[in-house]
């Protein structure tokens, strides 16, 4: 018999109740009023937002009071200003992103880290470099112009690279698989997979393997709506973790249904793959969140990314960046893999 239909039983207690209610003076249940909340992603619906998703599909943040628009964002988006525009309560960067809110003397707070390791990776061909990133010094490497100005800089601080190095990178992988000495940067739950496919097996030197400890995926709110809003925020972070442990060790296709509702460019099989790294390399459940639960910040780790942003000059000196973030809201264990 079916969850949701009533045994005679309980059906005749019901209407009971219904007819001696006028003379008892009970009045009707009202139904939960929910909070609502909009959460921005920073590109457009994928597997790496699925926690977000699986949340919503599967009613953990109703559960938790809430009535929450996910919404995806897309290459000409600007998180950074739809936040301080009040046009979404949380938006997801990254740690180099926000540490620019302290130059620009403008307010924004991390509160959570979904990802404990960036995705960023240089791919290249086997056989390149003798397979390290040390080897890769004079070898052309193909770069997109955001990445000069950050994860490059520290490439160059590393590992001796030049600027004369750098090609320029299009997001588009015929140069890489017409070159077989070229590399390039990649995301390492989707450049693989389309380079595969393309026949090539890339060997992948993920950064945050190598030293480069930026948060890919963080939370940011207004402080304001972290004080006026503890509570709604508090409810909406927990939620989220469990999403992310839903997504990562239990059955996606309710996320994944509404990531391919989102973006029907998305197909089955990307979305597989893209899992299938996370879990293996640790993105979500590994680093802090291994024992704090998903989601953790590090105060040590944030403050001693932005001294490697200053050290290798991608970032000047004397910002206050340790304002920035609070571990308030997460380090509590909710959610662990």
């Amino acid at each position: 018999m079916s969850n949701y239909r009533l045994s005679r039983r309980a059906a005749g207690l019901m209407l009971g109740a219904a007819a001696v209610s006028p003379a008892i003076g009970l009045r009707p249940a009202r139904a939960q009023t929910l909070d609502k909340f909009s959460y921005q992603t920073n590109w457009r619906a994928q597997a790496e937002h699925g926690g977000f998703y699986q949340a919503l599909a599967t009613g953990l943040y109703k559960e938790a009071g809430l009535d929450v628009e996910v919404r995806q964002g897309g290459p000409q988006l600007d998180v950074n200003a739809m936040l301080l525009a009040g046009r979404a309560d949380l938006v997801e960067t990254d740690a180099f992103r926000v540490f620019n809110f302290a130059r620009d003397n403008v307010p924004g707070l991390a509160i959570a880290a979904m990802f404990q390791k960036d995705l960023r990776a240089i791919l290249s061909h086997p056989g390149v470099g003798n397979d390290s990133l040390a080897a890769l010094k004079g070898k052309p490497i193909l770069i997109g112009a955001a990445g000069r100005t950050s994860f490059w800089q520290w490439l160059k601080a590393r590992y001796g690279y030049t600027d004369e190095q750098v090609r320029p990178y299009t997001f588009n992988l015929a140069p890489f698989l017409a070159d077989k000495q070229i590399s390039q940067q990649g995301f390492v739950t989707s450049e693989p997979f389309a380079i595969r496919q393309a026949g090539v097996d890339p060997v992948i030197h993920l950064l945050a393997d190598n030293g480069f400890v930026n948060y890919p995926s963080i939370s940011i709110c207004l402080p304001k709506t972290a004080t006026e809003r503890k509570d709604v925020v508090q409810r909406f972070v927990d939620a989220s973790v469990k999403g992310w442990k839903s997504y990562l060790t239990g059955d996606p296709a309710p996320a994944n249904a509404l990531i391919k509702r989102d973006n029907p460019d998305m197909t089955d099989d990307k979305i597989a793959y893209a899992i299938k790294v996370m879990r293996d390399a640790g993105v979500v459940g590994g680093g802090d969140a291994a024992s704090l639960g998903i989601g953790a910040l590090n105060a040590q780790r944030w403050n001693d990314f932005y001294k490697d942003m200053v050290d290798c000059g991608a970032l000047p000196g004397g910002w206050d960046v340790a304002k920035l973030m609070t571990p308030e809201f997460v380090n509590k264990k909710v959610a662990m893999i």
